[in-house]
């Protein structure tokens, strides 16, 4: 009997530029042999990001392009361009990355981009989603792993989570609830991602 051989594991660059809890989340599920990505690069704008530290805990090397540090910004996008351009991961994870990504890399990396927003989109895009939806008075609220594309948070979305706001829940509440459903869905999605079950078609994403 012929054996079955197995694909070969995705290569996978991380966006981050905080704290990376994400990042973190993404990571352990990959050590638990879950997740067939090989981490190969952590690329961060920011020298002080703590993503730094859990990058290097999972053996993962850091590249840091340092945003301030370039006086023309039109450079920092070229340079993070040639740098995943060198990289060619088969999937860009962006995970706390608060820059807007460029449409040359876009383009370059076409349903190659993941993101995960603390909304549920379309609603609330942009900085302070969780802010957003608590000062609208919403009754459910969530987090969106979704593909990038040119648009604000608007790419096709794969996955959801819910939170439902709780009479009296405060918005440092429903942010750290958030940030729980975040850490569930988001290595879901690279999983999905890496075993090859997410189908785009009419941007709707389905989950062979």
């Amino acid at each position: 009997m012929a054996s079955l051989i197995p694909k070969p594991r995705k290569k996978l660059v991380f966006l981050a530029s905080g704290r990376g809890s994400n990042l973190e989340a993404v990571l352990q599920v990959i050590q638990k042999g879950k997740i067939p990505g090989n981490p190969a690069f952590l690329v961060t704008d920011n020298p002080e990001a703590p993503s730094i530290q859990i990058a290097a805990h999972h053996n993962v090397p850091a590249k840091i392009l340092d945003f301030k540090s370039y006086s023309k910004k039109e450079e920092y996008h070229l340079d993070l361009l040639r740098t995943l351009e060198e990289i060619s991961p088969d999937l860009i994870v962006a995970c706390g990355y608060m820059r807007i990504l460029k449409p040359e890399i876009i383009r370059a990396f076409r349903n190659r981009i993941i993101n995960i927003h603390p909304s549920l989109l379309p609603s609330f895009t942009g900085l302070h989603a969780q802010k957003q939806a608590f000062d609208y008075g919403v009754k459910f609220a969530g987090c969106t792993a979704h593909f990038v594309d040119e648009g604000v948070d608007s790419g096709p979305i794969i996955l959801q989570g819910v939170v439902k706001i709780e009479e009296g829940m405060t918005e440092r509440e429903l942010t750290l609830a958030i940030l729980k459903e975040e850490h569930k869905i988001l290595p879901l999605a690279v999983k999905h991602f890496c075993e090859d079950r997410l189908l785009i078609k009419d941007r709707k994403v389905s989950i062979l």
